[in-house]
């Protein structure tokens, strides 16, 4: 009988490991898409970058220079004006769009009628593709022959040089980007409406104000939708190319044609973005390792803004609770 039930026993383990074996099999098929995407565009691009960091790679030789790259990033001038700049975009336009997508939604649902028209009308920029309204913004902008500055100067209200101004430059990529502020009022407005009408009314009970009602009960309930608004804005800022690059050759009239040489940044590197100058790096000056210094540079940097937003959002909500 003992060995009847040893033998019982003995025959279960086997058993259980086997099926224990397909489950794990199972579910690595199940994973198996999202580990080849992972493996093929990021975990060896990654090491790929690392790896080319500790080059001088031109596209065709590839010579080792070990801490070379990154000790030529210290002084390289450019590449820290592109980080002020970049920072400022950071500091300023982001804060700028949350607050200004976050005022338009609630805006919008404050009207009694024509809300879908005027939602379509406010989301409707957000559409137009990066190039062309950048084009746009450039010529309606244009000190000498853009219709906004002819009104205002008819009117008597002087407008400053808005993309060949230094000092203006970067206020002018400001309110490109505040006018296709419609994506984040989609979000925003969504989140509005989700809000309980319960929670406004016993607020209202308690005497609190309009004011009083937004800090303590609308903020706390869209938090989540606040603190996605602002990790993908600062992702976003800190990869911000299309828009710099775009602006600051319209404005400055370069073209593509032979002999023609065009300096990122124009005017006087005042629209130099992080990115614009990896670009120009990697695929003008052909400097791909150090490009590929630049490239972790952000990569770390965007972690960084990313942990610290998130910390900073989980602290406030572990605070209310």
């Amino acid at each position: 009988m003992a060995t009847t039930t040893l033998g019982r026993r003995g025959s279960v383990g086997p058993a259980r490991n086997k099926g224990r074996h397909r489950a794990n099999l199972r579910a690595l098929l199940y994973l198996s898409p999202w580990l080849v995407g992972f493996s093929v565009f990021f975990a060896y691009p990654l090491i790929a970058t690392v790896y080319f960091s500790f080059q001088r790679y031109d596209m065709f030789t590839l010579e080792s220079v070990g801490l070379l790259n990154y000790k030529y990033f210290w002084q390289d001038e450019a590449a820290w004006t592109s980080i002020r700049n970049t920072l400022w975009l950071v500091v300023v336009m982001v804060p700028l769009r949350v607050l200004f997508g976050l005022g338009v939604a609630q805006l919008v649902t404050k009207l009694k009628s024509g809300v879908g028209l005027f939602r379509t009308i406010f989301y409707l920029p957000s559409l137009v593709p990066l190039v062309a309204g950048t084009l746009g913004f450039v010529f309606l902008l244009n000190p000498s022959t853009g219709p906004v500055p002819t009104i205002l100067s008819a009117i008597g209200i002087p407008s400053p040089d808005w993309f060949g101004d230094p000092a203006w430059s970067k206020p002018g990529l400001t309110l490109l980007a505040l006018w296709s502020v419609g994506d984040l009022m989609v979000i925003f407005l969504a989140a509005l409406l989700d809000v309980p009408k319960q929670l406004y009314e016993a607020a209202a009970l308690d005497g609190a104000g309009a004011w009083q009602q937004f800090f303590h009960v609308t903020l706390p309930v869209i938090r989540p939708v606040l603190m996605f608004a602002a990790v993908t804005g600062v992702i976003q800022t800190l990869q911000y190319f299309t828009q710099a690059m775009v602006a600051a050759r319209v404005a400055s009239g370069a073209t593509d044609s032979a002999g023609s040489v065009f300096t990122p940044g124009y005017p006087d590197q005042s629209t130099l973005t992080f990115p614009e100058w990896l670009f120009h790096q990697g695929f003008r000056d052909f400097a791909m390792g150090y490009a590929c210094v630049l490239a972790l540079i952000l990569f770390a940097v965007s972690m960084v803004f990313t942990l610290f937003l998130l910390r900073q959002f989980r602290g406030l909500a572990e605070e209310e609770a």
